[in-house]
């Protein structure tokens, strides 16, 4: 799967947010080994891109 560009053309909330919370999910996959990078082509933001805006991972802003 390439970036997910039709949701994120489709997304209408902070952008900031989701790129933010794309980047520490692509860093935790990384560091996890996770198998689902190697179903991904080892495209790692691709996928937590994917996770995020397909609601498989939810995030939160910490205040």
């Amino acid at each position: 799967m390439i970036f997910p560009l039709e949701q994120l053309v489709k997304f209408k909330d902070n952008i900031y947010e989701i790129t933010c919370a794309a980047s520490h999910r692509a860093y935790q996959l990384s560091r996890l080994g996770d198998p689902e990078i190697e179903e991904n082509e080892g495209k790692v933001v691709s996928l937590a891109a994917k996770q995020l805006f397909t609601h498989d991972v939810k995030y939160e802003l910490d205040k």
